[in-house]
């Protein structure tokens, strides 16, 4: 098992590009499923999750060809099984997007309750849904779920019980390839839901409204070749910005996607951290001031996640580790996880000043001289947060079950050592 061992308070500075959006990646994966030519992908981010995708198509028959760093060209028209690996499904929550894929090249697959990040429920009852109100049926077989679709996907109209990210992808993939119109109302419209319909459509489907939550598809007969670019990972971005500021350091972003940022640099601003936009980049000044912005009635702000366009889910991790280090008290509300605060007892041991309301709802005071000392990492955001907290902690940490930070952030260790910093694999 690999460690991270990490020497507090080292300035970085430099530049440094995010790696390709990983939450775009893999419904883009088991997108390529709905087509039997060759669909080039660049800006592949080579991280633990995305490879761990790679060998469940590598499994189901599609031939993988590399081409250069990030870059790889797909083969699905061999496929020699219906049913992934159940073992690797298990391992990663994206394995679930591959239902409607297989399902219409074969009428019918088997899937396992998918893996991924403990961070409270993650109900699957919305996937059922679309998928059954398009044309399938879904039986429980223990601890997996069998899918049949005799017919073909069928043209209706949908609205989701909740604008669940995987289920709107499921249902954006099966409408791609039906019958007739699919509406999709209170649809999810993060930025890697618009990189799927982007590839979709550059593939020969017919998706109007992107970046809204009200879609029309028209579906096609068939889907065909194509290139597509995966998106910087904007939550890669946030976590740049977030470290940047806690150590004091001058960093520039390459390349961060302006356009998909959304409210992050509104949220950062009322921790007092700026990003400013330099042409196409983001350049977080040194030494800033760091001091939380209270509301015009001098009520405690709060940082509170929401669905796209709302702040990101997989920054608040970030963001408590920054709130402890600024001047004032905030309130953090994770609205959409009830356990994904709970790793704040490890920023606590650090010596931050923290009062967990209750599952959902945490108070920062700040700023809190943070200790070195021995972490384990619970998932891939808080393992990044608890990485950042270190970096600007006093002393050398110890972070175990680094595996869990690799499957979200690619060669951190060696990209963040470029600009500074002393991080070693042990």
């Amino acid at each position: 098992m690999e460690k991270f061992i990490v020497k507090g308070q080292c300035r970085l500075s430099g530049q440094i590009e995010p790696s390709g959006n990983k939450n775009e990646s893999l419904p883009v994966l088991a997108a390529i499923l709905l087509s039997t030519s060759q669909v080039t992908l660049t800006n592949l981010p080579n991280i633990g999750d995305i490879n761990t995708m790679k060998l469940i198509l590598e499994r189901l028959g599609v031939g993988i060809q590399f081409k250069s760093e990030n870059t790889y060209v797909f083969d699905t028209k061999n496929l020699i099984s219906n049913t992934p690996d159940i073992d690797l499904c298990r391992k990663i929550r994206g394995s679930f997007l591959m239902a409607s894929p297989l399902l219409y090249r074969f009428g019918e697959t088997r899937l396992p309750v998918p893996g991924g990040d403990i961070i409270g429920r993650r109900r699957l009852d919305t996937h059922f849904k679309v998928l059954a109100e398009l044309g399938a049926t879904i039986e429980q077989e223990g601890d997996t779920f069998y899918f049949r679709c005799d017919n073909g996907f069928k043209g209706t109209r949908l609205f989701l019980d909740e604008a669940s990210v995987m289920a709107t992808e499921n249902a954006i993939m099966a409408g791609s390839v039906a019958k007739g119109i699919t509406t999709i109302y209170n649809a999810a419209c993060e930025p890697h839901i618009q990189g799927l319909c982007h590839l979709l459509n550059a593939m020969g489907a017919k998706i109007e409204g992107i970046g809204s939550n009200s879609l029309i598809i028209e579906g096609v007969s068939s889907l065909h070749n194509c290139t597509h670019e995966i998106q910087p990972d904007h939550i890669e971005v946030g976590s740049l910005i977030g470290l940047a500021a806690v150590t004091k350091s001058e960093l520039t972003i390459v390349n961060p996607g302006l356009d998909n940022l959304g409210l992050i640099l509104h949220f950062f601003k009322r921790l007092g951290v700026t990003a400013d936009i330099h042409g196409q980049d983001l350049y977080i000044p040194p030494d800033q001031e760091m001091r939380i912005i209270h509301d015009m009635d001098k009520s405690i702000p709060k940082i509170d996640d929401a669905p796209w366009p709302g702040f990101p889910a997989d920054l608040t991790s970030i963001m408590t580790v920054v709130a402890t280090q600024c001047q004032g008290t905030i309130l953090i509300f994770e609205k959409l996880f009830e356990s994904r605060l709970f790793w704040v007892d490890k920023l606590i041991s650090m010596g931050a000043q923290i009062v967990l309301c209750d599952p959902h709802r945490a108070v920062v005071v700040g700023p809190s001289n943070l200790s070195g000392m021995k972490l384990n990492s619970p998932d891939i955001r808080a393992g990044m947060a608890l990485l950042i907290a270190a970096m600007c902690a006093n002393g050398t940490s110890e972070i175990y079950d680094i595996q869990q930070i690799d499957r979200g952030y690619e060669k951190i260790d060696q990209r963040l050592n470029a600009l500074g910093a002393e991080i070693q694999r042990a």
